[in-house]
């Protein structure tokens, strides 16, 4: 049988190792040489059509043998592409930090802090704020972590375990924003389950209070222009609702609540609902002692530092018991510890309602520190957020109840959106502030723990510079529409995130 074009092309093909992937390795030259072995026999004629047909079936074996040994080389080269992408992570933070920087003198920090790093655009932002307003400044070692959800995943989870480990060591973290995955991201990106939040899981780890308060500028209009001073949420993040077991009633029957002690003791069971006429939902959650005892610990720390007064807000009218326990520490832990500290600072602790204390706070001009349940802490953080302008004006600190170990992040997402158009590789108008906040937040705790002044007031002059530039007129594009609305703003009135930072920088050199 003649050899056809076809059949010359394919041995044309698979005679040249350099035109299919992996070409020398060995594994594949051996499969390749088998397959020549039985083109050639099908190119230069066989016996009978059988035997045609049974070499032809023979190639195809070879190939998809072939195919399959691709396939699996290509999935360890993928298993390493990911490890050295990690690694390039890393080895681009740590250039990043030993990039020479003598042309101007730099503080010098006597310890470490946790870098934890994270998604999308936050992610770009996070590596140019520490080229253009940390490193240039501060010579501090990072320990680097990335949170980053592709290496989440990789590690399963662990890398977010041993960052909140390297907090407790270190006792000062600062985070990039990072993705919470649900059901479309572990679509996107392929994940092996949908990994819990990275802050639920640091904060469960650390306890303590996550503060939220917001960064005051003078051209940013306030939704509640009564607000003059900031109002501080001391969200306490732990338990709740947010580790509550819920279950959907599917018949009708009967929900009851049960504990059973650890000394053998006789179990106690409470009837919760009886459900008749179809199903329902019902609930369990749980708070600690522990848990709440450090909450009021680092609340009252927090007030003192601020030199404020202190609300704290439950709704114990109705759940007694429940409530009534955050209720009862808070006063006993104030009336044994924190009293005659408050009064020398001519402050004050208050228990109100929940209902009562959202009416009070619109009324008020600001000036305290306010402490929540979690869920109630998740809602009202926003809600005062957006009272002072924006979001992206929002400074997140957890601290922990030994008042010692801290971990500073943005209190925004990861702005997916302008990510998709800097894929496309468009300038955006990102607002870094909140991240920046991170790092003089964690810097500043830094130099207090190593009693550093100068580190100190370096982080407070770079707040201040972030604050002058957006006053100054110099602003990304949703600080500009707040002030002049979204549909309204034109883009000589805002800058790209880029320019924003240098605009910064420029600020702060000047001060």
């Amino acid at each position: 049988m003649a050899a056809t074009k076809h059949n010359q092309s394919m041995i044309s093909y698979l005679s040249h190792g350099e035109e299919i992937p992996f070409g020398t390795n060995k594994t594949y030259l051996k499969i390749r040489e088998s397959i020549l072995s039985h083109c050639a026999f099908v190119c230069s004629g066989a016996p009978s059509e059988d035997h045609f047909f049974q070499a032809l079936a023979g190639v195809e074996n070879k190939i998809q043998k072939m195919a399959k040994s691709l396939v699996s080389m290509a999935k360890f080269v993928s298993r390493v592409g990911s490890n050295v992408q990690n690694s390039a992570f890393v080895a681009v933070t740590n250039s990043t930090q030993t990039r020479n920087y003598a042309s101007q003198k730099r503080i010098k920090v006597a310890n470490p802090v946790v870098e934890l790093d994270g998604d999308e655009m936050t992610r770009i932002i996070w590596e140019k704020i520490k080229e253009r307003l940390i490193f240039p400044y501060v010579d501090v070692e990072c320990k680097y972590y990335d949170l980053g959800l592709p290496y989440r995943d990789q590690t399963n989870d662990q890398v977010t375990i041993d960052s909140a480990e390297a907090i407790k060591k270190y006792n000062v973290g600062i985070k990039c924003a990072t993705i919470t995955p649900d059901e479309q991201r572990v679509e996107e990106f392929k994940l092996k389950k949908m990994w819990l939040s990275p802050n639920g899981t640091i904060r469960n780890i650390l306890g303590g209070t996550v503060f939220r308060e917001p960064i005051i500028c003078k051209t940013i209009p306030r939704l509640v222009p009564g607000w003059t001073q900031a109002i501080v949420i001391g969200r306490h993040a732990f338990g709740d609702q947010y580790k509550a077991t819920d279950y959907v009633v599917k018949e009708e029957g009967t929900l009851e609540l049960a504990f059973y002690p650890s000394s053998g003791g006789q179990p106690v069971k409470m009837p919760v609902f009886t459900f008749k006429k179809g199903g329902g939902v019902g609930m369990a959650m749980y708070n600690t002692d522990e848990s709440i005892t450090g909450f009021a610990h680092s609340c009252f720390q927090y007030a003192l530092m601020k030199g404020w007064p202190l609300y704290m807000s439950t709704k114990n009218t109705i759940l007694k018991k429940y409530d009534g326990r955050f209720k009862d520490i808070f006063e006993e832990i104030y009336q044994a510890k924190y009293k005659p500290e408050f009064e020398k600072k001519k402050i004050w602790y208050e228990h109100r309602l929940i209902d009562d204390m959202v009416a009070q706070c619109l009324k008020s001009s600001g000036g305290f520190v306010w402490a929540c349940k979690n869920y109630d802490g998740d809602v009202q953080s926003d809600i005062v957020a957006q009272g002072y302008g924006s979001l992206g004006l929002m400074t997140s600190v957890l601290v922990c109840p030994d008042g010692k170990t801290i971990e500073a992040e943005a209190a925004h997402g990861t702005v997916t959106r302008h990510y998709r158009e800097h894929q496309k590789g468009n300038p955006t108008s990102t607002n870094p502030i909140a991240s920046i906040y991170a790092w003089t937040k964690g810097l500043e705790h830094r130099g207090k723990l190593d009693g550093n002044v100068e580190l100190q007031k370096f982080a407070q002059k770079m707040e201040k510079a972030c604050v002058d530039c957006v006053d100054s007129g110099k602003m990304t594009k949703d600080l500009a529409g707040c002030i002049y609305g979204l549909k309204n703003v034109k883009p000589n009135q805002y800058l790209n995130t880029m320019d924003f930072l240098d605009a910064i920088a420029e600020q702060y050199d000047r001060a």
